[in-house]
């Protein structure tokens, strides 16, 4: 368990700091800034790079909403839940710190930029309202989990699934980094608002409850569809890659774990 609990808080720690770094150092940077789109693709490229470097260890949740959205599904023990989210908010508060460290290194940095906070309201990016703004972290949260749970299913192409969650962060953060500055993950919310402080902290509720009840909601539809991977369809899935080695065989996310 201990291992599972390290790669989470590294695999937390480079989603941070991979996709919240590109938004504080790169999205603005003079005449050659990456912008909203390079950001977008910064938190998906993340995913895959670090589902190739620990899925195999803890499955690469990365994200509060995708253990809890994992565990409504029947894909993860509830009893590792609370551990896989400390290590996760841990991990992100981690990378927050070493991209604070970095970005204090330029004369012009300042907090009052936002650090890649979330917000809504006046600290939406586009000024987004409340009502609008829980209605797409909810919504965003809900097809993330869709995707994750489709792509790990034992009858999905294992290569192709920690690129088609990647693609999905990406597509998800390019419809919604204008209204809240794109959370769908409680720990990425966490890290930096406990160091811009002040309104981040006091929004930071909503997207904790939002994301949580977004892949809780999408995980119980995946059990209520029938789509969640039962032994034995694990074990008929095993077989036929077995006869068909065209047909890999899913990744560690989508097995029971040990």
């Amino acid at each position: 368990m201990s291992r599972k609990l390290a790669a989470e808080f590294f695999g937390t720690l480079w989603l941070v700091l991979g996709g919240c770094g590109a938004a504080v150092l790169a999205a603005k940077f003079p005449g050659v800034g990456i912008g909203l789109l390079g950001v977008a693709f910064a938190f998906g490229l993340t995913v895959p790079t670090m589902a190739y470097a620990i899925g195999h260890i803890s499955g690469c949740h990365l994200n509060p909403a995708v253990t809890v959205g994992l565990a409504a599904a029947g894909r993860f023990r509830g009893v590792e839940v609370p551990g896989y989210i400390v290590a996760q908010v841990l991990g992100a508060i981690a990378g927050a710190a070493v991209l604070y460290v970095i970005a204090s290194g330029s004369p012009d940095f300042t907090l009052g930029g936002g650090f890649a906070a979330n917000g809504y309201g006046e600290h939406s990016p586009g000024g987004y309202k409340l009502s609008a703004s829980i209605l797409c972290e909810f919504v965003m949260t809900f097809f993330f989990l869709l995707i994750i749970l489709g792509a790990t299913s034992a009858r999905a192409p294992a290569a192709m699934a920690p690129l088609a969650i990647g693609l999905g962060l990406t597509l998800i953060h390019l419809i919604s980094i204008p209204v809240t500055n794109t959370s769908v993950n409680p720990a990425r919310s966490t890290g930096p608002a406990i160091f811009v402080g002040d309104w981040a902290l006091s929004q930071l509720w909503m997207f904790w409850v939002v994301p949580i009840l977004g892949g809780a909601a999408a995980g119980l539809l995946h059990r209520w569809l029938g789509a969640d991977d039962s032994a034995v369809d694990r074990m008929e899935a095993a077989v036929e890659a077995a006869l068909n080695p065209s047909e890999p065989l899913a990744p560690a996310t989508a097995r029971e774990p040990r």
